[in-house]
């Protein structure tokens, strides 16, 4: 299986790796989670409050593809939403505000959570019901879904900035990439290459994970400020 995109996290042992096919499938699950079940129309509005993770990139590329509106509460506060997808200890953090929904969904280690939080589901135990669901009616292919709209020129500026072409395999360390999904997900997969994020990479070992995963880039270059 050619991989298309995988998260390894150093700290914990982690490594998922997907093909084109199981990303399309996850991704198209998440759509008819939102769609079917959640009953949710396009143009409605979901928040994302989640790190780069290979469960974040199905969460978006599957609600873009059901034509959903994603909000990065983060960035550019807005509401109300629809439907959000939070990172479990964020979930009542007084650290963090964050919003409500009709439908909630958290994410993180394990599978399913151990510990979920009242009026929120398990995404994974809510979205494997919808594997092997038909992609939505919206643009099928992997690259329309992941370029979504407005987001398509700019991934393709971004990739063309970081000299990122169809073909590569690029390694982003996590520890220092920015976090917003243009730049880890959406300028590559616009292009036509694979992603590799890595998370909890010791101080110098990105050059050698990148040789071991077969990575023909390493971003960021320098450190993110």
């Amino acid at each position: 299986m050619t991989e298309l995109l995988v998260y390894c996290d150093d700290a914990t042992g982690e490594r998922v790796g997907l093909g084109a096919a199981e990303v399309g499938e996850w991704s198209a699950a998440t759509a008819a989670l939102l769609t079917e079940e959640c009953g949710l129309a396009p143009g409605d509005l979901v928040a994302v409050l989640l790190p780069p993770h290979w469960q974040t990139a199905v969460v978006l590329l599957g609600a873009w593809s059901a034509g959903m509106a994603v909000s990065f509460p983060e960035w550019a506060p807005a509401g109300p939403f629809e439907a959000t997808f939070v990172e479990r200890r964020r979930v009542g953090s007084w650290i963090d505000e964050v919003p409500s929904a009709r439908h909630q969904f958290a994410l993180g280690p394990g599978s399913p959570l151990a510990d979920v939080p009242p009026d929120y589901r398990d995404f994974l135990t809510a979205v494997r019901p919808h594997l092997g669901a038909a992609p939505p009616a919206w643009p099928s292919n992997l690259r329309a879904a992941s370029a979504f709209g407005e987001y398509e020129a700019v991934a393709l500026e971004v990739a063309a900035s970081q000299g990122i072409r169809r073909g590569d395999r690029v390694l982003i360390d996590l520890t220092t990439a920015s976090t917003q999904p243009l730049m880890w997900l959406l300028a590559p997969l616009s292009v036509g290459a694979s992603v590799v994020l890595c998370a909890n990479l010791a101080p110098g070992t990105a050059e050698t994970r990148a040789t071991a995963e077969g990575a023909t880039q390493v971003l960021p270059r320098s450190p993110i400020r």
